[in-house]
């Protein structure tokens, strides 16, 4: 096996694992009112169902990330993506409420948070010169999947019955999980298995290494500012285009998303790959383009309130998702370089855990902004503020903490 070309093997394995996973995802909410009508549920009780499947994720993310480090990242993957899809598969069999937080929100929400860690670690693992690159196409994986999914559950849905969406898609990743199975390898070279296994690894290792790193912890902050935008803007903009632009909710739904992703898969690629270049002379630029993501974003966001015309929204939802995508091209790409590489799945887990537990608070304190200034609109300005407070914080830890948190690690890893 020619290595320089298998660590693109395992990138292309592991983008479609991670399609998957986010298609996973969007089927539900694709799918969510005709799942409400044929078993006579509730608005209250199938966003329930939502709320109990990120609370879960984000309990058993640290569980994901601990086995990640501690067991084969290549069977902690792939016992992640077939097991979540046989829940998935089952899912389009559920006859009622309490199934379906059994089988969506329990079994799915916690095979996938064993996914996360183990995947971005053994990612990083087979790609240190080429990272970024390899981390921000990976990405793209996010976007495609959500906006494919949206389309095709969708389409499924129309022509066969919602329980056909889940079950097709759950068939297709226990189909992908099996290829996995014997295509997919471990990085097996010496400086990581003997280093990886000088010592086991505790629970809170990648919670004490982060929450004790200056840049891990500033990326980590930055990281939550990001989810916690990223959930307001997927939860309230598609009503914000149906209240303002009396858009229907399918118009609303794809414009929404559309713009601001096919935006982020191109500005992701550019970023990725000027991350590897401008990082070999100075590794911290990695976090001044996240700064430039955050503080560039915070532009587009503070505009996006305006009641002008739909085509200047639509251009600031393309701003905002190219730059973006600068954050998330480098996100892994940062925490590993300032992390020991036997806790990468931990510290990846605690990092996912912080930024979820406090994206999920969006929805709620967006509403309720809503709610007492009487539009969605007049909430923009207040991320943008957010973004704009994170992305200086950002850059100060770029240019004052992280070449001394790089040369740690690496004097560490050397000895």
């Amino acid at each position: 096996m020619d290595k320089r070309f298998y660590k693109w093997e395992v990138l292309l394995l592991l983008w479609m694992a991670f399609l998957l996973n986010q298609g996973d995802r969007q089927v539900f909410n694709t799918v969510l009112p005709a799942i409400r009508d044929a078993l006579h549920l509730t608005d209250t009780s199938v966003g329930l169902i939502a709320t109990i499947f990120n609370l879960f994720y984000a309990m058993m993310v640290p569980v994901g990330g601990w086995a990640g480090d501690r067991f084969s990242r290549k069977w902690v993957t792939t016992i992640s993506i077939i097991f979540w899809s046989v829940a998935t598969m089952f899912t389009g069999l559920a006859t009622s409420f309490m199934w379906l937080i059994i089988l969506r929100s329990v079994a799915t929400g916690g095979g996938e948070a064993f996914f996360g860690p183990a995947n971005y670690s053994l990612l990083g693992q087979y790609h240190t010169v080429t990272r970024a690159r390899a981390m921000s196409i990976h990405q793209t994986a996010y976007y495609v999947g959500v906006i494919l999914a949206g389309w095709l559950a969708g389409l499924i849905a129309d022509k066969l019955g919602w329980q056909y969406s889940f079950i097709i898609f759950g068939v297709a990743g226990i189909v992908w999980g099996g290829i996995m199975v014997f295509r997919l390898k471990d990085k097996t070279d010496a400086t990581v298995t003997v280093k990886e296994g000088k010592e086991r690894i505790g629970f809170f290792d990648g919670f004490k290494t982060v929450f004790t790193t200056p840049t891990a912890l500033v990326m980590t902050l930055g990281f939550s500012a990001l989810i916690f935008v990223i959930t307001g803007y997927m939860t309230w903009v598609p009503a914000y285009l149906q209240e303002e632009f009396s858009q229907s909710q399918a118009a609303a739904g794809f414009s929404s998303m559309f713009y601001t992703y096919v935006a982020a898969f191109i500005g992701v690629l550019i970023a990725g790959s000027l991350s590897d270049k401008l990082s070999v002379r100075y590794p911290g630029s990695r976090m001044v383009l996240q700064a430039i993501g955050l503080l560039g974003g915070a532009v587009f966001l503070f505009f996006m309130g305006g009641k002008s015309s739909l085509w200047l929204l639509y251009l600031m939802f393309v701003g905002w998702g190219f730059f973006r995508a600068f954050f998330d091209a480098n996100t892994y790409s940062v925490l590993y370089d300032v992390t020991p590489s036997r806790l990468h799945a931990s510290c990846s887990s605690a990092m996912i855990m912080t930024g979820f537990a406090v994206g999920a608070l969006a929805p709620v304190i967006l509403g309720a902004l809503k709610q007492n200034m009487g539009t969605l609109s007049a909430t923009f300005p207040i991320l943008a503020v957010i973004w704009i407070v994170s992305g200086l914080m950002v850059l100060i830890a770029a240019v004052i903490c992280y070449k001394k948190d790089y040369n740690k690690i690496h004097q560490n890893e050397e000895n």
